[in-house]
């Protein structure tokens, strides 16, 4: 275990990653930048890396946040005060790039997502001071383009749409960002709109072509990804909402155990339900599996059915 920073003590000393699962495996990043592969079906440890011992990195400050990312054979984190692909099999390192210095200022907060932009395949990796594409295969930075944000907080999942990446920050502001060419065969991206809203920890859904998003100031959103026009913002919910859509409808999560159900509608925030299913903090992400809602309480975990009435 460990202790966080006196500004971040609210948010609790607990694990921030969310695990993977590939159908065999599971992947847990402890907060002390350990990730560990246990057998699905047994629980039993298949290997286990520190990322400290392994690199000689500093300890991240705010713990590991980065949620593990599988594709194929491979795994992609944000951990060791860098990026990282591993061999999800054994845990070895296959490449290490977007090096930092950890810390209290380094160790990034963000997870990776595979996406395709300009026509290639490639990771977003969103570090504490910038955007960029990396190569899957080479580990190779394509891109990269600072991302303001007060003291780093650059901290959920930048979502690609279209041709473009759309991300958010703590600070800063929102951005859709378009690939272009930089010459002698790299690739760049600049800007395409800008708006003033401020993200905080809660990766935006995507529907159509609007963002639903949960903000710093504590409120919803829906933002044309088009143009970057906000359409609609509502009153205050919790400091933190996890957020998961079954066709048109969004269940958001807040820490206070508050879960909400809108329907995805770009005119107006049309909330169809609301209760309080927990007493106690929810920081974790909301998991679902076919029509059965996990809820991961600080003390116990519970299972909802979704279901239309």
């Amino acid at each position: 275990s460990m202790s966080m920073p006196f500004f971040a003590k609210s948010n609790g000393d607990w694990i921030r990653s969310t695990p993977a699962y590939d159908g065999e495996r599971l992947y847990v990043a402890g907060i002390r930048d350990v990730l560990v592969c246990l057998d699905a079906q047994t629980g039993a440890e298949r290997w286990r890396v520190d990322f400290t011992k392994r690199y000689r990195s500093s300890l991240p400050a705010f713990g590991c946040v980065c949620s593990p990312l599988v594709v194929g054979d491979s795994l992609y984190v944000q951990a060791g005060s860098s990026f990282l692909k591993l061999d999800k099999k054994t845990g070895e390192s296959v490449w290490r790039t977007l090096i930092d210095d950890g810390g209290m200022n380094g160790s990034a907060f963000s997870s990776p997502a595979l996406a395709q932009v300009g026509g290639v395949e490639q990771l977003l990796v969103q570090t504490r001071t910038q955007l960029a594409g990396v190569d899957p295969q080479s580990g190779e930075v394509r891109w990269n383009q600072e991302v303001p944000a007060f003291r780093g907080m650059n901290i959920l999942t930048p979502v690609a749409f279209h041709d473009g990446i759309f991300t958010s920050s703590y600070g800063g502001k929102s951005w859709l960002y378009k690939p272009t060419s930089a010459g002698s065969g790299k690739t760049a991206v600049q800007t395409a709109w800008t708006n003033k809203s401020e993200g905080y920890m809660s990766t935006p859904v995507v529907i159509g072509d609007h963002a639903y998003l949960h903000l710093r100031n504590q409120r919803l959103t829906c933002i044309n990804l088009t143009n970057g026009k906000t359409t609609w913002t509502t009153t205050p919910f919790g400091k933190y909402m996890s957020l998961v859509t079954n066709g048109d409808k969004i269940l958001a999560l807040d820490e206070r155990g508050v879960l909400v159900l809108f329907r995805a509608n770009p005119e107006k925030f049309e909330q169809l339900d609301s209760r309080e299913i927990s007493q106690e903090d929810t920081w974790a992400h909301l998991a679902v599996c076919g029509n059965q809602l996990f809820v991961r309480e600080l003390h116990a975990i519970a299972a909802y059915s979704w279901v239309s009435e």
